[in-house]
């Protein structure tokens, strides 16, 4: 029985991965962390998806265990701000569309347009996140009803990706730094060994396998299994194994960011409960609210833009508040390792890989790594058979997530300058083409989106399509032919239900202020 696991790289990958196999083994596994108090951690993914609650959830973690811990806040989706032009926005919500006549409320809507906000128009959370609403009452029900069953004890409760089978109305912002030191100390509480002290070796043995990683102070570590969550590194599966990476750099060419951690007090301005991607000259900007202060930063691509002109970018967003900030600048390695589990290692977080931080994906990759390394843990034979499923997993994951995110510049009206008009001639992954020409005949739907698991649904490739404004889209010819009333009662639910929930509903930051 192979239940010994050595993990180089701490983080939040390497805690969350740590966490994540002690839930599910329990003691009849060994696991080490091993990691240099020397190595900074990236923090850039503080953004999340709503799948994100079946991590903590596995873990059986609640928001009152974790939340105030790392100044968490909620996130009901992301706010495009002048994608399609300077001076718009649009939300891309964790909401499932609502279906008239056997056709998608959008379909009716590009028939209908009953205004010029489709957002507003077919999802209830654009208003609340424009008003600022928490998700949850303050008796702590959340206000899509048929969500208030989980929890402890009910089916769901450890539940993975792959069991999820309704939206879950949001996810979360939290400092990444405070989760994984939380995560640290469940970890450590249920068992986890955790080493502090620098990796100055990987030795093979004469198979070119992994047999042990030397440590400066406390020798050789020895594993079945190793787990390579050193980052952009990729010490164990890149360097010592010299498998491959796969670039996506012809087809996403942002390679830097430049980040900036600004106090804020959210008492007096509030928490909007979405993360915002403000398009730049030469890439965007996030904006993520924490209970304490706002995480932001400038993703950039180096072919358009050299750091300096990124920081001023950046301060220059913030405006006063950024004086005296220390800033962060970063590296990014865009693409993935060819083979995630290479020989006996797998690589989670940025060693396996990394599509930039646009709908934040990173956190997301990390929980479906290790969802699907506990769903193929090896055996004794080590076959290849389970070692090539996990891969096929891994890579349609981020395969489908790099077309995705190509779809956000390919279609974003936005082309005032060389970076956004080249942005709509660059080579494209295989498949998108065809597809981009699909969806200007019909919108998409489960059939004609990438057709692997990636954790974006067929409403998510619509409310993009119809945010960024840079690809005709007709409403379907049967509506010519079809009674629009159900329709244009459906659209008055919409707005009316949005009313009702911004009336009754908390501000984000009133309800977490109660959490504490």
């Amino acid at each position: 029985m192979l239940d010994k696991v050595v993990i180089v790289g701490g983080g939040t990958s390497g805690w969350m991965s740590a966490s994540y196999l002690k839930a599910a083994f329990g003691d009849r596994i060994s696991v080490t962390v091993v990691e240099s108090d020397r190595v900074p951690t990236i923090g850039v993914g503080e953004a999340t998806f709503s799948t994100v609650r079946h991590f903590f959830e596995f873990l059986g973690l609640k928001e009152t265990d974790w939340m105030p811990a790392c100044n968490a806040s909620y996130k009901l989706g992301i706010r495009f701000q002048d994608w399609s032009a300077p001076g718009t926005h649009f939300y891309h919500p964790f909401e499932r569309l609502r279906v008239v006549d056997g056709f998608p409320l959008t379909d009716w809507w590009l028939k209908l347009r009953p205004s010029d906000r489709f957002d507003a128009d077919n999802f209830v959370m654009a208003a609340m996140g424009d008003s600022m609403r928490s998700p949850r009452y303050l008796d702590g029900t959340i206000f899509e009803r048929s969500e208030n069953d989980l929890g402890p004890g009910s089916a769901a409760f450890r539940s993975t990706l792959s069991e999820q089978d309704t939206q879950f109305p949001y996810a979360y912002h939290f400092d990444a730094a405070l989760l994984a030191k939380y995560l640290t100390e469940y970890g450590v509480s249920r068992g986890v060994r955790h080493v502090v002290d620098d990796v100055v070796d990987v030795r093979l043995d004469d198979r070119g396998w992994i047999k042990t990683v030397a440590t400066r102070d406390h020798g050789d570590l020895e594993a079945d299994l190793f787990v390579d969550c050193t980052g952009f590194k990729g010490l164990l599966v890149n360097e010592a194994l010299e498998e491959p990476f796969v670039s996506y750099q012809d087809t996403l060419p942002n390679d830097r960011a430049v980040a900036l951690r600004v106090p804020v007090d959210t008492a007096e301005v509030g928490m909007p409960p979405y993360t915002r991607a403000t398009a730049q000259e030469a890439g965007w900007i996030w904006t993520i609210p924490l209970f304490d202060r706002v995480g932001t930063g400038y993703v950039y691509a180096s072919d358009y833009c050299g750091p300096e002109e990124a920081e001023r970018t950046l301060r220059a967003f913030v405006g006063p508040a950024a004086e005296g900030m220390e800033a962060n600048h970063i590296r990014m390695r865009i693409g993935r390792s060819r083979n995630s589990w290479t020989k006996n290692c797998v690589a989670i977080g940025l060693a396996s890989g990394f599509v930039e931080p646009l709908e934040s994906t990173g956190i997301f990759f990390i929980q479906h790594g290790i969802e699907q390394l506990v769903k193929h843990f090896p055996q004794q034979d080590w076959s290849p058979r389970l070692r090539d499923s996990y891969n096929r997993a891994v890579n349609n994951c981020l395969d489908g997530v790099r077309e995705f995110l190509v779809l956000h510049f390919k279609g974003a009206a936005r082309d005032d300058n060389a970076y956004w008009r080249d942005a709509k001639t660059r080579a494209v992954p295989d498949g998108l083409a065809a597809r981009l020409e699909q969806w200007q005949h019909k919108t998409p739907d489960a059939e004609n989106i990438f057709p692997h698991y990636h954790g974006f649904e067929a409403y998510s490739y619509v409310a993009m399509l119809m945010g960024l404004q840079g690809i005709p889209l007709r409403a379907p010819g049967a509506l010519d032919l079809m009674d629009p009333t159900a329709a244009a009662e459906e659209f008055a639910r919409v707005r009316a239900t949005a009313a009702e929930l911004v009336r009754s509903l908390p501000g984000q930051y009133e309800y977490l202020a109660q959490m504490r």
